[in-house]
């Protein structure tokens, strides 16, 4: 008899169950009895489980589940605490990092307490996620408390093998689990195809005569050992299932096989005249349900195949300049500094900067823009884009994790991974629908049993076998993450799951104006001084503080100074200071320096020129922003800045007005300025002079209105207001600090990207219901024909998985919501 695990045997390993050889001595003295083990691998994994007080993952173990001794832990893991290889794998925010470890040895719910538990007692772990379907751990650690060999050596002691995750690898494993169904499902189809002809036999005759008992012994040699090996992953799914308190759609199937197989092996083996064998029915079923769980998977994977095409993109090799010469080596042996040859037609493998060379480089997959972008020396080029003719010298900015790429791969794996929140409720109704097909098979049975007991049985086989969860379950999950690998095509970089649902109600727009309805490049129009100020002296030392400010404003003026020549930036510039929404200070030639809003100067008690003042009104009027400028105390100057709109912005504006969507135009720039742009865009809602804090509160004020808000901006003074708002669209030119506090990043600046990201979330939300409504009207229908008995198990087990390929075939059409549009 083989020991359970967490029991005590004498023949049994303790932990793992398998058979303890005789002579053997791995013993050990756990909670005041001795334990036996089958190697000294199981005695130490069990013995560090006991000593960090986690022996509960033997009660979560499911009931007759072999665990397998441990997987032999990776050789040489302290080269994964060097900053070169982790850089690789590891996603950093200064001493905090996060990895994602491919795991051997993760079988049931008991493994993942046992992990998630086991790491968070480690010192500075600071969060531990296990994807069960996945095999893989989500670690986020200080690595100045501890190192990642130490985790992963963590991981061994309890009996795990982890390694950092490649996609390569992790392709490899899904490759490796589809052999396995492959081999189970051949078993099976030799079986069921031999236990036709003896079904052949029995029911043309042979099954009144001297040969039935020798047919019946037959087929129950056939389809014990394919019950026992292609039927195995169903009893382990119900077992796991019971054993964490949950009731998966295993469970129905196991029932439905045991029962029959059951039956039929008393009638064998009693040698019993009247009844009727089922062993073509048990390898029917196992054989049917295998082909529609291999081609459901097969056709998820087609599905949700926008992350390998991301991954494809990725350049294997790059050619490094090193000692004047050319080297070809791995992508990943690439440094921030090396100098990198992009040679025309190939993949430009990391983010950097051109050194020298001209060229056009395809930047579809980033942006969007089906033309080329032109490059030229000081120009950025990204990870994945295609260089189209010329030669270009790069100097590698970014590399393996860090390239836009990379990020743009992170985020849509993290989004296909999301749950929304109508996905969490199909989740918890799944246990109680397989709760009710138990009922509804025991409560078929007897009834029919008072007529025939095989009628009764087929009957109720036939109800366990046809109910199908997992269409309900895959109804959310596969429709998000084909949306999100839509999306990610079209330049539509979408955080998570509850985004898409959200921004599919959605009553109110907020849009930030520069940058976002407006193009934000911005050029100097005029420049307004007062008579005894030297123009171009104003400019060269505006130009000077400037240079210290990433505001679009800032960059016109800059580029005004370079268009006249002026020698700007030998000027020495000290105590820079910026204020977001109000202006920037400094100091030159010891005076004080003042650029910014007209209420910025008259907070720093400047008394403003009321000529200047009634110029900078007028330029308003015609939507020109003004930026005044003091030198010393006094109000000197002021540069008019025109911003052109935006070719898309009437359009998307025009489209939210007639869906019936309420707009506001919310901007730090002067109400005039701010008026004459909607008036343009055909009047909507103004709220202007608004500082960074002051936009957080307007758009919390309409969410207690009753509004469900969305805010698109671009800008770090947008930031607060992206966060608060139900959904914040960050658009690809913004800063770092807008991009990471939105929920949906538009790689291409056009806002007609806004559009689709609508059209998206509410195909999205659409097709959700529909396959949850697809999924209860299955089984409202077929689930009481299976009752009256007017389908036969074989019947039910081609229609169960048909349920759920249609869901997935449902969520595919996703894909052609853009068909009609650029990517």
């Amino acid at each position: 008899m083989v020991n359970q695990p967490g029991t005590l045997g004498t023949t049994g390993c303790f932990h793992c169950g398998l058979p303890v050889a005789s002579g053997a001595h791995h013993h050990a003295d756990l909670d005041g009895a001795q334990r036996s083990f089958c190697c000294p691998g199981c005695q130490s994994v069990c013995t560090a489980i006991f000593g960090a007080g986690l022996q509960g993952y033997y009660q979560r173990t499911p009931e007759g589940m072999l665990l397998a001794p441990p997987p032999e832990p990776p050789g040489d893991i302290e080269i994964y605490d060097f900053d070169e290889v982790q850089q690789e794998f590891v996603t950093c925010s200064g001493d905090l990092r996060d990895i994602h470890l491919l795991v051997e040895g993760i079988h049931c719910p008991a493994c993942v307490w046992l992990i998630e538990r086991g790491l968070q007692r480690e010192p500075g772990v600071q969060s531990a996620n296990v994807n069960l379907a996945a095999k893989r751990i989500h670690l986020r650690w200080d690595s100045k408390r501890n190192k990642l060999s130490s985790l992963i050596r963590a991981l061994a002691r309890i009996g795990y093998a982890a390694v950092p995750y490649d996609p390569e690898n992790a392709e490899g494993v899904i490759k490796k689990a589809n052999r396995s169904m492959l081999f189970r499902l051949f078993f099976a189809g030799f079986a069921m195809m031999n236990l036709i002809w003896i079904s052949i036999a029995l029911y043309s005759g042979a099954n009144k005569g001297e040969f039935r008992e020798f047919f019946h012994w037959m087929g129950f040699a056939l389809a014990t050992p394919t019950l026992l090996y292609a039927g195995y992953p169903f009893y382990r799914g119900a077992i796991g299932g019971l054993r964490a308190w949950r009731l998966t759609m295993d469970l129905p199937i196991a029932i439905g096989l045991s029962v029959t197989y059951a039956y039929s092996t008393y009638i064998t083996v009693t040698a019993n005249k009247i009844g009727e064998v089922y062993f073509d029915t048990v390898t029917n079923l196992i054989f049917v349900i295998l082909i529609g769980r291999y081609l459901e998977g097969l056709f998820r994977h087609q599905a949700l195949s926008a992350t390998r095409r991301l991954m494809e993109l990725q350049s294997r090799v790059a050619t490094v300049i090193q000692d004047g010469k050319e080297q070809i080596v791995p992508t990943r042996g690439v440094k921030p500094g090396d100098r990198v040859l992009i040679k025309p037609g190939f993949k430009v493998p990391v983010d950097g900067i051109v050194l020298e060379g001209h060229s056009a480089i395809d930047e579809s997959m980033l942006s969007g823009e089906s033309a080329p972008v032109s490059k030229y020396a000081g120009a950025k080029v990204s990870a994945g884009t295609v260089n189209t003719n010329g030669a270009l010298l790069v100097e590698v900015s970014s590399t393996l994790q860090n390239t836009t790429l990379s990020k743009i791969i992170r985020l849509v794996e993290e989004a296909q991974a999301s749950k929304a929140p109508i996905q969490r409720t199909a989740d918890t109704i799944v246990p109680w629908f397989v709760l009710v097909t138990l009922i509804c098979a025991t409560l078929t049975f007897f009834i029919w049993n008072t007529k025939s007991f095989e009628l009764a049985l087929m009957a109720a086989t036939s109800v366990l076998i046809i109910t199908c969860p997992c269409a309900l379950g895959m109804a959310t999950p596969m429709s998000i993450a084909v949306a999100s690998g839509l999306g990610a095509r079209y330049g539509i970089l979408i955080k998570n799951g509850l985004v898409l649902e959200t921004l599919s109600r959605v009553n109110h727009f907020v849009f930030d104006k520069t940058g976002t309805l407006t193009e934000g490049k911005m050029s100097v129009a005029h420049v307004c001084t007062t008579p005894l100020a030297a123009r171009k002296d104003i400019l060269r030392i505006a130009a000077a503080v400037e240079r210290y400010s990433e505001h679009s404003a800032a960059r016109a003026i800059i580029a005004e100074a370079e268009v006249h020549r002026l020698n700007f930036r030998d000027v020495t510039v000290r105590e820079f200071h910026s204020v977001a929404g109000l202006g920037v200070q400094a100091e030159v030639n010891g005076e004080p320096v003042l650029l910014g809003s007209a209420e910025w100067l008259i907070r720093s008690r400047i008394t403003l020129d009321e000529g200047l003042l009634a110029q900078a009104r007028e330029l308003e009027a015609q939507a020109m922003s003004c930026v005044h400028c003091a030198l010393g105390n006094a109000h000197v100057a002021v540069f008019a800045l025109a911003d052109k709109l935006r070719d898309d912005a009437r359009q998307l504006v025009n489209e939210l007005r007639a869906a019936g969507i309420a707009m506001t135009l919310l901007s730090g720039d002067r109400k005039a300025v701010a008026d004459a742009i909607a008036l343009q865009l055909g009047g909507m809602e103004v709220i202007a002079e608004v500082l960074p804090q002051d936009k957080d509160r307007v758009i919390q004020r309409l969410q207690q209105g009753g509004k469900v808000v969305v805010m698109v901006g671009d800008g770090i003074n947008d930031a607060p207001a992206l966060v608060r708002a139900d959904v914040g669209i960050a658009l690809g030119s913004g800063t770092d600090v807008s991009l990471e506090s939105a929920d949906i990043v538009l790689m291409h600046n056009g806002l007609d990207k806004v559009r689709l990201a609508t059209l998206l979330s509410r195909r999205t939300l659409r097709t959700i219901k529909q396959n949850i409504g697809l999924s209860f009207m299955y089984n409202a229908i077929m689930v009481p024909l299976a009752m009256m008995a007017r389908i036969n198990p074989l019947a039910a087990a081609i229609t169960m998985p048909i349920s759920s390929l249609v869901v997935i075939g449902n969520a595919a059409r996703i894909r052609n919501l853009f068909k009609n549009e650029k990517p």
